[in-house]
């Protein structure tokens, strides 16, 4: 950038006194080094903001690398771009597109914000049903970065979101080179974008995922060489001032156990052409009642432990029945701790599987691999299969 001529010299009648040549050399090496110091100081700045250590700098390779752009919404395309999932189902899509980032060694371009879900997140309702998409975006969302540790993430798979200065100019970088620097790909498997010079030569991958959902790009999860990134990977990398949190109140907890109760959501019953209720989880409301509780988990956990319980249930004092057989705890005992960084209920799911994490016992509400333990026995997977609840 030119340095304006009034800082170098400015409009003063009098005439500068001349500078010997020593002094003139002198001041512009200290010039060079001045102006030296805040260019690698604003460059710094700018990679540590997008998840970069000031170290990569040195690393030749870094203005090589590509980069590989899902869209700017997790999960749109996709079926729920209108209506959000939930943090659980945007998780499963954000790992698939983070795998194939790792796979093909590009920086994975992170959509700057998640969307709330209302049926997750109250704080997340619109004030106005006349609100459009991207206000109902706005209203409805969060930024990234309050949710996750984008530079822990980027230990793993390099990261940037795509709101940073940056991202624009990696934009406008591929525009200049020209349209054949960007390709843009729809149902082209992850082994043709990575020997595939077509792609694999880009700068930018633009992929147009299924328009289910991004995770459906990774549904054969059963061949456990294309799982690159563990189920509770994003699980672990939430930011720094939830794990700050968690670690805090595990503290307080000392030796505990934990159980998910979700009931609320998934006590979804509808009736058939005769009248009937039904559920997919004919068991749940059953099962996650208090009385039931008590006598699942009296097998794992002893009497008299401290029970951490996590649970979308509403109804004020509904699991205080256990609290014959244990010391129970909720999210609520923390609130000096959780209310100054808490701003939606993802953040506080998030908190609370960490703390469910570090439990000695953990219970969750259904199994989700074989050895879990579980307080309903029905499938978590929906199987649309509509059943009559079972109570006795």
């Amino acid at each position: 950038m030119a340095i304006p001529y009034r800082i170098t010299g400015g409009h003063s009648r009098r005439s500068p006194l001349p500078l010997t040549t020593a002094r003139a050399l002198l001041a512009a090496v200290v010039t060079g080094a001045v102006l030296s110091i805040i260019c690698v100081l604003s460059l710094t700045d700018s990679l540590s903001y997008m998840g970069f250590q000031p170290g990569s700098l040195l690393d030749k390779r870094d203005s090589s690398r590509k980069y590989l752009y899902w869209g700017a919404r997790v999960d749109c395309p996709g079926k729920h771009c209108a209506s959000c999932a939930g943090l659980g189902h945007q998780e499963s899509s954000l790992r698939c597109a983070l795998e194939e980032a790792l796979f093909l060694d590009r920086i994975f371009v992170m959509p700057s914000r998640m969307c709330l879900s209302s049926v997750h997140n109250t704080k997340g309702t619109l004030d106005s049903s006349n609100a459009t998409s991207d206000q109902r975006w706005g209203t409805s969302s969060s930024a990234m970065e309050s949710l996750y540790d984008i530079d822990l993430i980027s230990k793993n798979v390099p990261v940037i979101l795509d709101n940073p200065k940056s991202w624009y100019g990696i934009v406008s970088r591929s525009t200049k080179l020209g349209e054949g620097d960007v390709a843009h790909v729809q149902g082209v498997s992850r082994d043709e974008l990575k020997d595939n010079p077509l792609y694999s030569d880009a700068l930018l991958i633009n992929r147009t995922a299924s328009p289910l959902a991004w995770f459906m790009e990774c549904k054969d999860r059963t061949r456990r060489s294309s799982v690159m990134l563990p189920y509770t990977f994003l699980p672990t990398m939430p930011a720094r001032k939830l794990r700050d949190a968690a670690n805090e109140m595990k503290e307080i907890l000392g030796d505990y156990d934990a159980i998910h109760v979700r009931r609320g959501d998934l006590l979804k019953n509808r009736k058939d052409r005769f009248g009937v209720e039904r559920s997919l989880h004919p068991h749940l409301d059953r099962d996650t009642r208090p009385e039931f509780i008590k006598k699942r988990i009296a097998r794992w956990i002893p009497k008299g432990r401290t029970v951490f319980i996590a649970s979308n249930e509403r109804t004020p004092g509904f699991f205080a029945p256990l609290s014959d057989r244990y010391k129970l705890a909720y999210a609520s005992n923390f609130s000096s701790i959780l209310k100054p960084i808490i701003e939606n209920n993802y953040q506080l799911f998030m908190v609370e599987r960490l703390i469910m994490q570090g439990a000695r016992i953990f219970v969750k509400t259904m199994k989700e691999f074989d050895n879990d333990l579980a307080l309903c026995d029905d499938p978590k997977k929906n199987t649309k299969v509509w059943e009559e609840p079972v109570y006795t």
